[in-house]
């Protein structure tokens, strides 16, 4: 994945110091409980929601099984429309490609919609590093770009940011990239998206080239599908001669017939529409209408390794709608910066650890991100159980094993950190299979329980720090059925 968020601590690091922010914790707690209220009331509207979900999943899960398949077809669709297909195995083939392709055009700028894949590489700065400049045209990406920042969420990028904050960077920031801010600018929503549209609008008129993502591709026509609220991705889109779309291979969906669900499920998970404002379509290229050149990046960076694990690959099922970040109580706690991806939340804990692996203590860290409250499985469109794919994640980080690194079987060594862990874990398992043992440890436990600390030492001190240790009780279950039940053991 990209480099952008490279020399970020763990997790427990990152997050113990951004829980200290109240102003951070107030913008979030306010943000995702107003999303996921309208959300909860927008899906409940529809009867068959339960049914729409289960359709979802079996389409991601049928086009991931056959997903070299659909990646041919739509490659001959796309072609066939008059565009052109480019294969990226990561992110430095995608940035050669990309900046290759601008150069081509002899600009110097470009135009972006809001798009993940993108994000992911860190392709804003690998164009700048060529001497070219991208222009996010997504308010709150704009928000981002104009301060400096980082998104911290997947739908609302400035989710961490309040109207004040946005004016005092709209008013400092927005004349030296292009139309300076207008005069006694205040901090009420519509003055802020009039700064912006104005700022945007010579942007769009004078770009020649627009880079976007797309939020599925159909692989019958070829068609790229881009759903979003503000109507700049459409500029993008229609307006510059050169069009460049930066895909994941995972957002192919095999026919229209197939999309038609996830336009009922995406918009009411993400923003709480019955429908996108702004569903923008287009394939291949037409002298009448749009851009005269359309280039079509598919980006693998670690999806087709993903995919080769059984239990992570529905991972790869996900629409990017963010409704397990607005439930997620570690996320509204911790934000988005902490998990130092462009996926932040629940479905980054499980997603980039396995696009980037697990060698380094941030990637490693993020599978624990997590209380496994299971509310993300509870909400996610296309039933991801995320929790399932933590504990998986977490056996990895702790005992290594076998994984697909680069399209190669490989074994991973343990990560540093876990020995008592799992020595721990070696411990219970020699007493669970010695039913004798764990009775005598247990009867031990009960008669010594006056003399147990309320803190562990050493590795177990940390997860004391925040929790008190159970209290043992005074005699265990099998012991107190045979004194109750005298008839026999229990089974």
């Amino acid at each position: 994945m990209s480099g952008t968020y490279l020399g970020m601590p763990a997790f427990p690091k990152a997050a113990a110091e951004s829980t200290q922010d109240a102003s951070l914790r107030g913008n979030l707690r306010h943000a995702t409980h107003t999303i996921r209220d309208k959300r909860a009331t927008a899906v409940a509207e529809l009867d068959d929601w339960a049914q729409l979900r289960d359709a979802g999943a079996a389409i991601k899960n049928r086009t991931l099984r056959h997903l070299d398949h659909y990646l041919e077809q739509a490659e001959a669709a796309v072609t066939a429309a008059g565009g052109h297909v480019h294969w990226a195995a990561d992110a430095d083939e995608a940035h050669h490609i990309v900046t290759e392709l601008v150069r081509m055009t002899g600009e110097s700028e470009v135009v972006k919609v809001k798009s993940m894949a993108t994000q992911e590489i860190g392709l804003n700065q690998a164009l700048e590093d060529a001497g070219i400049l991208a222009y996010e045209t997504d308010l709150a990406e704009l928000i981002v770009q104009l301060g400096d920042d980082l998104p911290s969420h997947l739908l609302v990028p400035a989710i961490h940011r309040n109207r004040t904050e946005i004016r005092d960077i709209f008013r400092r920031e927005m004349k030296q990239w292009g139309r300076a801010a207008p005069d006694g600018l205040t901090d009420a929503p519509r003055a802020l998206a009039e700064a912006a549209r104005l700022h945007l609008r010579e942007k769009f008129l004078r770009a020649e080239v627009g880079i976007s993502g797309a939020n599925f591709v159909v692989a019958e026509t070829g068609t790229l599908v881009v759903v979003e609220s503000e109507g700049n991705g459409r500029m993008c889109l229609t307006l510059p001669e050169t069009l460049i779309s930066v895909v994941g291979i995972e957002k192919l969906v095999p026919t229209w017939q197939d999309l038609e669900v996830f336009l009922q499920t995406l918009p009411r998970s993400s923003t709480a529409e019955r429908m996108n404002p702004y569903t923008s379509t287009w394939t291949g290229t037409t002298d009448d209408d749009g851009p005269r050149t359309f280039h079509l990046v598919l980006l693998d960076n670690g999806r087709t390794d993903t995919l080769a694990d059984e239990v992570g690959r529905q991972a790869l099922r996900c629409i990017r709608c963010s409704a397990c970040l607005n439930v997620c109580p570690v996320y509204e706690r911790a934000g988005g910066h902490a998990y130092g991806s462009a996926y932040p939340g629940p479905i980054g804990a499980i997603l980039t650890p396995q696009l980037r692996g697990t060698a380094t203590e941030l990637d490693a860290s993020l599978p624990y991100a997590s209380s496994l409250c299971g509310a993300c499985y509870e909400v996610c469109p296309v039933a991801i159980d995320i929790p399932e794919v933590l504990v998986h994640l977490r056996e990895r980080v702790v005992q290594g094993g076998e994984a697909t690194i680069r399209g190669e079987r490989r074994t991973l060594k343990p990560a540093k950190g876990h020995a008592a862990e799992r020595a721990a874990m070696r411990a219970a398992r020699w007493a669970l299979d010695r039913p004798a043992a764990l009775a005598t440890g247990q009867r031990l436990a009960a008669r010594t329980r006056r003399l147990h600390p309320k803190r562990l030492p050493g590795p177990g001190r940390a997860w004391t720090d925040t929790r008190d240790i159970p209290a043992v009780p005074a005699e265990s279950f099998r012991d107190w059925w045979r004194r109750t039940r005298p008839e026999g053991d229990p089974k």
